[in-house]
């Protein structure tokens, strides 16, 4: 049991009515805080979750690397009135923890069609690639004929289980296209982006995909309205705009041709997804955009990444043999690429609340959840700001050798430095933040480098999961190896290893700790109970 002093407990108290207060931090605040973590995880050891996965739930930060989750962190904790870097955040709770190694076989930092290719599909493979291996050439059709690799959601559709995806980017952009299609080109994502030629060789559109392919998918959520319909449809918010097919489908009117009308539905705003019924409800097709969706700082008539998750857990938890859900928070790294970073760190504390809502809704001994990213960006947080600075503020015990002001938070590349370089040019010296807003959303963070788009990182990202098979997170990953997890986990395709190391399958039972090791857990936190201080 976590043991405080009476002058730990005096401040804990205290904390309870002033939000921004920070603990005593003394020898004996971090002493108890260590120890408390320890007996964690000696009882952890004795007790792994080697249950079969009944359901698996993927969250995928599009381009959520570890500075942008620390910063998130903060921003979570100081919109809550704290200082922030205390905060934990929902993924941050559990038991294991890993690193993946993002490069893809021909890219030394990665894009996100390749990367997803490997989480989902268990192969590397080169950049651009949408569910095929490394034999295909980006945008030659002929090479991907018979290159095609299947994901675990296809391999959990297989095994009976309801599949479904949500994302905040367009339904057919890269990392969910891999769940259902291939392709050699992430950007054939409707009839008109392929080539007449490679089209004539038999490759067909991500859309196209979608509704056949996919076309057992239960729930599908995310932008994309202009992929699905064709260019003489006006769209269905917004007249200005209409579809990009030019083969003159409507792939939604398609979709709902397939279904069964009493309990399909598409919808695209947010009072028509409030007017889902789950119980009532067996597939959902959901676009609220034309192209993505909006991001979190500035939401209006869609529902938000928690609220979607929700839906789709609760339409895909019917099914008795379980079921494969993504999540993907798309937009963090379109607003890293744009270098800002209000909007990338408003929208992973969105994610983070996504995260947390599932937890609420599943049971860790029968549902495995990941949160991981496939690549990372070239933001960095840095300087010595007080604990406490306002995470997207001005850095507040100085200012650089120039005499300006400068922010904690900076790239390496991107759009910042086109605006530098303009400040330079005009004035001959970086702009002065010193009147600058900062900390809205809006702001683009400085670069050093200029370009029209802040590009990803290629260092390594985490991997968090808890629930069945978990532990086999367990040290530095080659990103394929997510999959791989995923499908030992669920037994999903060859069951042998499940009767060998996993509860048989099927069972519904736990593979309970020998009582031996019981003992052995109970002796070590008795023993730790008695020698820690009172």
């Amino acid at each position: 049991m976590k043991r405080y002093t009476g002058r730990t407990m005096i401040w804990l108290l205290l904390c309870l009515g002033f939000a921004g207060c920070t603990l005593a931090q003394n020898a004996q605040f971090w002493n108890d805080q260590a120890q408390d973590t320890l007996q964690k995880a000696l009882t952890r050891e004795a007790s792994l979750n080697r249950n079969v996965a009944k359901n698996i739930v993927f969250f995928l930060g599009d381009g959520m690397g570890v500075s942008t989750v620390t910063a998130a962190r903060i921003m979570k904790g100081q919109q809550a009135g704290m200082t922030g870097e205390e905060t934990v955040l929902s993924w941050e709770k559990f038991p294991s923890v890993a690193l993946s190694k993002t490069y893809n076989t021909n890219r030394q930092v990665p894009d996100s069609a390749g990367t997803a290719t490997a989480f989902f599909c268990g192969v590397k493979t080169k950049a651009q690639m949408i569910g095929v291996d490394d034999q295909a050439v980006e945008g030659d059709c002929q090479s991907s004929l018979n290159a095609a690799v299947d994901s675990v959601m296809t391999d959990a559709e297989k095994e009976g289980k309801a599949t479904g995806f949500v994302t905040t980017a367009r339904v057919t952009h890269a990392t969910p296209a891999c769940l259902y299609a291939h392709s050699p080109d992430r950007g054939w994502e409707n009839n008109a982006d392929i080539p007449a030629a490679e089209a004539a060789l038999g490759c067909t559109d991500i859309a196209h995909q979608l509704v056949t392919l996919g076309q057992n998918i239960k729930v599908i959520m995310g932008g994309g309205r202009r992929e699905m319909i064709p260019d003489n449809f006006t769209d269905y918010e917004y007249p200005a705009l209409t579809g990009q097919r030019t083969d003159g489908r409507n792939l939604v009117d398609e979709w709902l041709a397939s279904k069964d009308a009493q309990t399909s539905h598409f919808v695209w705003n947010l009072d028509r997804f409030n007017e889902v019924d789950p119980e009532n409800t067996e597939y959902l097709l959901g676009l609220f955009e034309s192209s993505h969706m909006q991001y979190e700082a500035e939401r209006t008539n869609e529902p938000s990444i928690a609220e979607m998750t929700e839906k789709a857990i609760r339409i895909l938890q019917k099914d008795s043999d379980g079921f494969f859900l993504m999540v993907e928070g798309g937009r963090i790294d379109h607003a890293h690429h744009g270098g800002f970073a209000g909007y990338a760190l408003n929208d992973t504390v969105a994610f983070d609340a996504a995260v947390a809502k599932a937890m609420e809704l599943t049971n860790e001994e029968d549902t495995l959840i990941i949160v991981t990213a496939d690549h990372s960006h070239v933001m960095t947080l840095g300087g010595y700001p007080s604990r406490g600075n306002p995470i997207l503020g001005l850095y507040d015990l100085g200012v650089g050798t120039d005499g300006l002001p400068f922010t904690s938070i900076g790239y390496a590349n991107g759009p910042g430095g086109i605006a530098d370089r303009v400040s330079y040019e005009m004035f001959g010296q970086r702009r002065n933040l010193t009147d600058a807003d900062t900390e809205t959303p809006r702001f683009i963070q400085p670069a050093i480098v200029p370009r029209d788009s802040e590009s990803h990182g290629g260092e390594d990202v985490a991997i968090y999961a808890n629930g069945p098979m978990s532990h086999l997170f367990h040290g530095v990953h080659e990103q394929h190896y997510i999959a791989h997890v995923v499908r030992y986990a669920a037994c999903l395709g060859n069951k042998q290893h499940c009767d060998e190391y996993v509860a048989p399958c099927g069972s519904g039972t736990s593979s309970a700790p020998s009582w031996g090791v019981t003992m052995i857990a109970v002796l070590v936190n008795l023993w730790m109970a008695l020698i820690l201080p009172k």
